[in-house]
């Protein structure tokens, strides 16, 4: 689907809103409305079509947006949205929406002073036609799981993950070979915990060493195209204690019943609920401490929630984790995540590492 496409898709949207145009102020959303991928800039959709609507970024970027917006009238102003709120009138507006989700207070005041037409909250409208992918965009996904689970693998074959190396050593040894098979970085901070730091579902990586014996939790993904990948494996530094082999046998199944959960027309909360059931009837559900996955794309975390307070359904075409996991503070715990795509026929999977326990 082209940049035109989705903004198409997003004009369809304003009468429900109530406005005549949105002012998108969110980069990720003009990002996505735009293919512009510099620091600064605001776009105007115009109910009345791209000839109407404005795409403002500063001198800096001059260049870059004829080369990537070359399809839209571009304003030339540092503070883009308050330039594209001046023009608001003139382009026959009379009821402007704007991002209250993203719009500080103090924005707003600006954005009311310089628009001389009335201001209307239109939240979460271009996050709405982000959470179900397009072709294009599953694929820069895939290969940005293609990219962690390769990463992955090399890290397992060269000994990464052994006995006296720092967690930081690890995850820095991890990114980088992510990097040198071709992403532009990660996609976030890599967790990578070792023993009793498995049991902080979002542990940093510190200097503590690995030791034989130990859980090793490592959460990454990969950064493609402006997409994130998403996985978590845990495994152990030598032969598994039963306990541990227990916890990973649960969760895996766990994971399995979210995974095979994920059907178009499923409420979010159900799928939650699917993987959340094995956990709690097996007395551990108080130890299953976060939501069971949540949309990635242009952002790690996007729509849906796959949670207990999550809203919706999942429809086919969305892209999502299904991450599981039991947490025993002050001994270890254990997360299994995947991400896939939603379709009519069960689940894509897009990461192929292996979800069996490894000893490494």
């Amino acid at each position: 689907m082209s940049c035109s496409d989705r903004r198409a898709a997003l004009r369809a949207l304003l009468p429900g809103a109530g406005v005549d145009a949105l002012l998108v102020t969110d980069l990720v959303n003009v990002r996505y409305l735009t293919g512009f991928t510099g620091s600064n800039a605001a776009l105007l959709v115009h109910a009345d079509g791209d000839a109407a609507s404005r795409f403002c970024t500063d001198g800096r970027y001059r260049t870059q947006a004829a080369a990537e917006v070359g399809d839209l009238d571009t304003v030339i102003d540092r503070i883009s949205a308050v330039a594209l709120a001046r023009r608001a009138r003139r382009l026959g507006v009379e009821r402007l929406g704007f991002e209250s989700d993203s719009v500080t207070v103090d924005a707003h005041d600006a954005l009311a002073e310089a628009a001389g037409v009335p201001l209307h909250r239109a939240p979460g409208l271009v996050q709405r036609l982000r959470a179900v992918k397009d072709a294009g965009e599953v694929e820069a996904l895939r290969q940005a799981c293609a990219v962690a689970d390769a990463a992955f693998a090399e890290l397992l074959a060269a000994g990464g993950l052994r006995p006296g190396r720092s967690e930081r050593e690890a995850a820095l040894d991890l990114e980088d070979r992510m990097r040198r098979l071709g992403a532009a970085g990660p996609a976030f901070d890599t967790i990578l915990a070792a023993g009793a730091h498995t049991a902080v579902p979002h542990h940093r990586p510190t200097a503590a060493k690995l030791r034989s014996g130990d859980l090793v939790k490592i959460d990454f993904g990969a950064l493609v195209d402006g997409y994130h990948s998403d996985m978590t494996r845990t495994v152990v530094l030598g032969r598994p204690a039963d306990w541990q082999r227990e916890m990973h046998a649960l969760v895996a199944e766990a994971q399995a019943a979210g995974r095979a959960a994920l059907a178009p027309g499923t409420d979010v909360t159900a799928v939650d609920a699917a993987a959340r059931d094995v956990v709690e009837r097996a007395g551990r559900g108080e130890e299953f401490v976060h939501g069971l996955g949540h949309g990635v794309g242009l952002q790690i975390h996007e729509a849906p929630a796959l949670a207990r307070t999550g809203t919706g359904t999942v429809e086919s075409g969305m892209v999502v984790t299904v991450e599981p996991g039991v947490y025993l503070p002050g001994q270890g715990g254990v997360r299994i995540e995947d991400t896939l795509v939603v379709r009519d026929g069960g689940p894509e999977l897009l990461t192929h590492t292996t979800r069996e326990l490894l000893e490494v």
